[in-house]
């Protein structure tokens, strides 16, 4: 019984988690008709820096902030900003469900990012699943039919950093401290966005101001219960629930952007989805052939939101 309510538990975190992190996603479309996605990274990092660096001194692990592996340590951190600022103007352009069916290919690209980074032995099965993912992604994209824009490219950018960016935690995050995992990208957030201000920068109102700021604090809180959620049940459980945020994208677009849902946009995210949930299943199997479980032990899959913190 205790493991059941262990398993509940854990489930209840992530669905509350994915939830405020669509109601994160929902805050950078509104603030993306009136601000740059530059200036609304800027000012939701530096609200998320305050709670985060928190966790950064309350991280007792001995050592200094200095990186073991700097040039991997920064390449992540340029692939998640690269991976927030897309992600970013997709939602700012797009309907939230599209942008969400393709995020959600994230799964496929780590399973083929992990084979040359991680020595990962993909088999039939699991190529399988990429190939009819990717199907599904064709079936969102329509290419022909309609017309690809920057909006699309921009998704597939951000699912396809924050992919590469979870793979080199795999990689490097056993000898590399939290803190350095998490202040990194933030730092480089700020420095890259501080920049682009002169250009860029709106006074925003004090309710814009305020809708920044819990983009920002919203990434930490829902980050914070994905963790949880993975502590508390096993991750072949805890990991198709990121796809219940196709449910709140919907349910948000309808009722404050006047989305109405597109029939192939939801045949080709129940592709993806299908695609990817099969990836995790193969990836839980007790008699798994995958040596690294790529997928199965990235404990925050969004990369994009740039307070992300590495799985523990």
């Amino acid at each position: 019984m205790s493991t059941q309510n262990s398993t509940l538990r854990g489930l209840g975190y992530a669905f509350l988690g994915f939830a405020v992190f669509a109601s994160h996603d929902a805050l950078i479309k509104a603030l993306g008709g009136v601000y740059s996605v530059m200036q609304i990274i800027f000012f939701a990092t530096l609200f998320s820096f305050v709670p985060m660096a928190v966790t950064i001194l309350t991280d007792r692990t001995t050592g200094n902030f200095l990186p073991r592996h700097p040039w991997l340590v920064l390449l992540r951190s340029g692939l998640m900003v690269t991976a927030m600022s897309c992600a970013f103007y997709s939602f700012s352009v797009l309907p939230l469900a599209e942008v969400y069916s393709l995020l959600f290919s994230f799964p496929l690209i780590v399973t083929v990012l992990s084979i040359p980074i991680l020595g990962e032995v993909v088999r039939a099965q699991r190529w399988a699943a990429v190939g009819v993912g990717l199907i599904g992604v064709l079936i969102v994209l329509r290419p022909g039919a309609t017309d690809i824009t920057l909006g699309h490219l921009a998704a597939l950018t951000a699912a396809f950093c924050s992919a590469f960016a979870s793979v080199l935690v795999r990689k490097i995050g056993n000898e590399e401290r939290s803190a350095v995992l998490i202040l990194y990208p933030m730092l480089l957030a700020i420095a890259v966005m501080s920049l682009a201000q002169p250009a860029v920068y709106q006074p925003p109102s004090l309710l814009h101001l305020a809708m920044m700021a819990l983009v920002g604090v919203f990434s930490v809180i829902a980050q914070h219960l994905i963790i949880l959620a993975y502590r508390a049940a096993p991750a072949g459980v805890i990991a198709p629930s990121q796809y219940s945020q196709i449910i709140w994208a919907t349910i948000f677009g309808m009722a404050f952007f006047g989305e109405r849902p597109d029939v192939w946009v939801a045949v080709g995210a129940s592709v993806i989805i299908a695609s990817g949930v099969y990836v995790v299943w193969r990836e839980s199997r007790t008699n798994t052939t995958s040596a690294n479980t790529p997928v199965l032990r990235v404990r925050s899959p969004r990369s994009d939101t740039g307070a992300s913190r590495p799985g523990e």
